[in-house]
């Protein structure tokens, strides 16, 4: 299991479970070095800024072309995407562990102590304490606050006031992933994470409308059995596309609530994808491009192994990743060949790049914030 990932233990599975991820660094394949290459596309950077260091599973949100961001240290702030002027600034009071969610009025964050706190333009509206960690951004949609703890269980606050509105939870595994799961919206239903499930609510009243499994857990301990979905998944159309950790990537017609297609891969990084192509890199950064209408393979890349690629984006004709070093790849999404490579501040690029336009933004462990403008 690889090392960037992490695993919240309970009960008597803390041993079992420390020394499943227990690797060691000098386990660890050294990454393929980057190939020579002419490029083939133009492409730079266009603005930069910094954060404190992201040491929690950070998601950008941009909504009406404005950035919303959020650091360990509790700030939280939104910018311009075209331009990364500061629209607003506001601080949670604590270190942030999960966030940020935003409907372009209220952003939301989870802290260390476990408190939710919702801003507004950057003041603090309300805040209240939730019963368990939360590893996943909350969603901010239709006047509600959703916010689903790694115990799984979904809370509904109303966004205004924070009275709580509902509570959804089913039995619970011993043991789940400490990484950003699924929690979006599709059309009036909300889609959650529940383990290896993806389940359609309706937002109003908790109620389950749809259950669907994107991957069957294998193995011989729990550890191994874990496939808990990772966020955030593409929205294509009717379908949403997902990985299920270490075990599969798949898409769910969520019109309908039924399964497309499902594909056993390992990998603990988002996908991404349009209309046409799912892309995805495995445990071993393997690249993979499926077919979104079908599952099949359109093509594989190996020359980024080992080199800790974040979530993948697809925008026209590139396929974007970055990595451990704080390279940005843009790849050709007819064959995955180089197209572009541009550099960021060195450190690890977290999470999936996001875009606004023909603006593509990624984020960086150090705290960088980059946006590039490939032509």
């Amino acid at each position: 299991m690889r090392a960037r990932s992490s695993l919240l233990r309970f009960g008597a599975l803390a041993l079992v479970a420390a020394l499943a991820a227990g690797c060691s660094s000098t386990d660890k394949p050294k990454p393929t070095a980057l190939e020579s290459y002419s490029p083939q596309i133009a492409g730079r950077q266009v603005w930069s800024t910094r954060l404190d260091k992201l040491d929690f599973p950070m998601v950008p949100t941009v909504r009406e072309g404005e950035l919303t961001l959020a650091s360990g240290n509790g700030n939280v702030v939104t910018l311009q995407a075209d331009t990364g002027a500061e629209l607003w600034r506001g601080n949670a009071g604590a270190p942030i562990v999960a966030g940020v969610g935003t409907d372009g009025r209220m952003a939301a964050v989870v802290t260390r102590d476990n408190e939710l706190v919702v801003m507004e333009r950057g003041a603090v509206k309300w805040r209240t304490r939730l019963n368990a960690r939360v590893a996943t951004p909350p969603l901010v949609a239709g006047e509600r606050v959703f916010v689903m703890g790694v115990d799984r269980i979904v809370n509904a606050f109303d966004a205004l006031d924070g009275k709580p509105l509902w509570r959804f939870q089913r039995p619970g595994d011993a043991l789940t992933l400490s990484q950003a799961s699924v929690l979006s919206a599709f059309k009036d239903t909300l889609l959650v994470g529940q383990g290896p499930r993806l389940v359609g609510l309706d937002p109003l009243r908790g109620s389950t409308r749809w259950d669907v499994a994107v991957a069957t857990p294998r193995g011989t301990n729990e550890v191994e059995r874990l496939a808990d979905l990772i966020g955030p998944p593409v929205r294509l159309g009717d379908t949403v596309c997902m990985r299920a950790f270490q075990s599969a990537a798949g898409c769910v017609n969520a019109e309908r609530g039924t399964l497309q297609w499902s594909k056993n891969v390992g990998g603990v990084q988002a996908v991404g994808g349009d209309t046409e192509l799912v892309v995805g890199a495995d445990a071993s950064d393997r690249i993979t491009a499926w077919r979104a209408a079908n599952g099949d393979v359109a093509w594989t890349s190996e020359r980024l192994l080992y080199r800790q690629l974040s979530g993948a984006l697809v925008v026209g004709r590139t396929v974007i990743f970055g990595d451990a070093e704080g390279q940005v790849h843009f790849l050709d999404r007819a064959n995955g060949n180089t197209l572009l490579r541009l550099p960021t501040d060195g450190s690890a690029v977290v999470g999936a790049p996001v875009r606004w336009g023909n603006t593509v933004i990624v984020t960086t462990r150090n705290g960088g914030v980059f946006a590039f403008r490939p032509e």
